[in-house]
C-alpha cells in the first residue's frame, strides 16, 4: 500500500466521521436523531422526525461523504481494490464517527455516494431498486439490502473490474443490517412514513 492510498483511507474515515444528520439537526433545531425515532442518524429517522428536506439534506451530505474520497483516489490513480478499502473506510467512519462517541448510521447512502465514481448508469440502477422496493413495499431497509445485494452484479455489468471491492462495501453494509433483516422477518419493522411512539430502530 502507498503512502497516498493510507492518507486517502484515513482521510475517508474521517471524513465519514462527520456526522450530517447530527449536525444539520443542531443547525433546524430538531431533536438529536440518536435519541429518537429509531435512533438512527440516517436519513429515514430525519424524515420521520423533521420532513423530506431535512433527510433529503442528510442523504445528499452523507452521499459525498463516499463520493469525495472514492473521486479524489480514483483521480490519484489508486487501484480498484484500494479504492474499495478507501470506500470501506468512509462507510466504517459513518457506522462508527470518531466525532460522535462510535454512534452512527448504516452506511447506505455514504456506500451509495462510493459507487457513484464507477458510472452513472450504475447509480441510476441502484436508485431504480431502491426506490422501486421502497414504493412497493414501504421497508426502508428491505430497499437498502435488495439494492446493495445486486450491486456487485450491477458493477459486473458495468465495469467488472469493480466487482470485488463492491462486493466487500456491500457485505460490510448487510451485516450492519442484520437487526433489521432480523426484525422483518419478525414483521416488527416500521415502514417508511410511519410514526409512533416507542418505534422499533429501523434503517
Amino acid at each position: 500500500m502507498t503512502p497516498l492510498a493510507l492518507i486517502m483511507i484515513i482521510f475517508a474515515y474521517l471524513l465519514g466521521s462527520i456526522s450530517s444528520a447530527v449536525l444539520i439537526c443542531r443547525v433546524l433545531r430538531l431533536p438529536d436523531p440518536r435519541a429518537v425515532g429509531s435512533n438512527n442518524p440516517g436519513a429515514t429517522n430525519v424524515m420521520r422526525i423533521g420532513g423530506k428536506k431535512a433527510a433529503f439534506a442528510v442523504l445528499l451530505c452523507d452521499m459525498l461523504k463516499g463520493t469525495i474520497p472514492v473521486w479524489g483516489g480514483y483521480f490519484l490513480g489508486i487501484d480498484p481494490i484500494l479504492l474499495g478499502v478507501i470506500a470501506i473506510a468512509a462507510c466504517l467512519g459513518h457506522m462508527y464517527p470518531l466525532f460522535f462517541h462510535f454512534k452512527g448510521g448504516k452506511g447506505v447512502a455514504t456506500a451509495l455516494g462510493a459507487f457513484a465514481p464507477i458510472g452513472w448508469d450504475l447509480t441510476g440502477m441502484l436508485l431504480a431498486t431502491w426506490l422501486s422496493i421502497a414504493l412497493v413495499f414501504r421497508y426502508s431497509s428491505l430497499a437498502a439490502i435488495v439494492t446493495v445485494l445486486l450491486a456487485p452484479f450491477y458493477t459486473w455489468l458495468i465495469k467488472p473490474q469493480y466487482t470485488l471491492p463492491v462486493a466487500m462495501l456491500c457485505c460490510l453494509i448487510i451485516f450492519r443490517h442484520h437487526q433489521n433483516i432480523k426484525r422483518l422477518f419478525e414483521r416488527k419493522e416500521p415502514k417508511i412514513g410511519e410514526k409512533k411512539n416507542g418505534l422499533n430502530k429501523a434503517s
